[in-house]
């Protein structure tokens, strides 16, 4: 086990070591039903202590890469391929849920306000300008820090779009790649996700969900050319892909030259210690689009969502859809943007998380 703990970085021994694990667990260096090493022995060979150990191993289990047994260890519970289950994976899928109330994620109204005025202060008349197209600068800037902070994803700014809420940006989806692909949904899934893609003629393929997601042998059969996914916490399933079943996504987009659509509306509000891996961070941006919006995490009425494009398709957005304006108000951009920079918006994200393990 030659892994190298940086002591110097600002990354974490524990997210170090869970690095080094995954990435050998997915080149097979551990293979599916092998036992990693003990925790006192992987604490000497790196260097860390056990408990820097143990916060790595919990991480790889909540992910699903990993299945641990009273008194025997850990053993690899990620495949390459296929949805033949480790004993002891996951059962079968939750029930589906009830629609709720949004509660959870709704920003404390003293600290919008007080962010609101400062933001009517610094930028004066310049919240009646036109914003650029595809969002402010100082927006898109603000979250490509925060993703590279938050989520590990690395994309410059210039690769974000803004628009109003993650229906519009299903709009722009369809625009850029319907006429030339059948979009494959999961089934169930949100409504308004096919309701929207079928407004624009997109043809859509339904492929039934199963306990960890889209069964192997329905992507197989499917003849779609572009797979729009909720891999965490699926609406209305509840279902969850494990990272096995993220690595099938990303190989089979990889196979057809396929395109990923991640709606990734819920995870940032996990209670697990790491957010979820998303697929554009583990496919380094190749061939998946990520949407998230700050409608769950701030409250309902900020219909301000936000798309990552991969780089190879940022220059077919800007010759077919570079001309939309953007559909945010200027003010409302800047608000969120001093909310990311401020830090406000990670603390009560954290606030929130803190308070989801509490009532578990």
């Amino acid at each position: 086990m030659n892994y190298q703990i940086d002591r110097e970085t600002a990354v974490p021994a524990y997210i170090q070591l869970y690095r080094h694990l995954v990435r050998d667990i997915v080149a097979g260096v551990y293979p599916p039903g092998s036992k990693l090493p003990s925790k006192r022995v992987t604490a000497e060979e790196t260097g860390v202590s056990v408990i820097t150990v143990q916060h790595a191993l919990d991480l790889l289990e909540e992910e699903g890469y990993v299945e641990s047994r009273e008194r025997s260890g850990c053993f690899v519970a990620y495949r390459q391929a296929g949805d033949v289950r480790v004993p002891g994976s996951a059962g079968p899928a939750p029930a589906p849920r009830e629609p709720e109330a949004h509660m959870a994620g709704e920003f404390p109204y003293s600290v919008l306000a007080r962010t609101l005025r400062k933001v009517l202060l610094d930028q004066g008349d310049r919240i009646l300008v036109k914003s650029p197209n595809r969002g402010c600068a100082e927006l898109r800037e603000e979250i490509s820090r925060y993703l590279i902070r938050s989520r590990g994803i690395e994309v410059p700014s210039d690769r974000i779009v803004v628009g109003s809420g993650a229906e519009y940006l299903y709009g722009l989806i369809a625009q850029l790649f319907g006429r030339d692909r059948v979009f494959a949904l999961e089934d169930p899934s949100y409504s308004k996700i096919r309701k929207v893609y079928a407004s624009f003629g997109v043809k859509c393929e339904l492929l039934r969900l199963g306990p960890e997601g889209i069964p192997t042998e329905a992507l197989e059969r499917s003849e779609a050319g572009l797979l729009h996914v909720t891999p965490f916490n699926s609406y209305p399933s509840g279902v969850t892909a494990g990272a096995s079943k993220k690595h099938e996504y990303i190989r089979w987009a990889e196979a057809r030259d396929a395109v990923l659509v991640e709606d990734n509306y819920d995870s940032e509000l996990a209670v697990s210690q790491k957010p979820e891996d998303s697929l554009f961070a583990m496919d380094r941006g190749s061939r998946t689009v990520y949407i998230n919006t700050f409608s769950k995490t701030i409250a309902p009425s900020v219909r301000v969502g936000y798309m990552l494009l991969p780089e190879r398709l940022a220059e077919r957005y800007e010759e077919k859809l570079g001309f939309y304006s953007c559909t945010v108000p200027l003010f409302e951009q800047y608000v969120l943007a001093e909310l990311l920079r401020g830090g406000d918006f990670e603390r009560h994200i954290s606030r929130v998380r803190r308070q989801k393990r509490k009532a578990l």
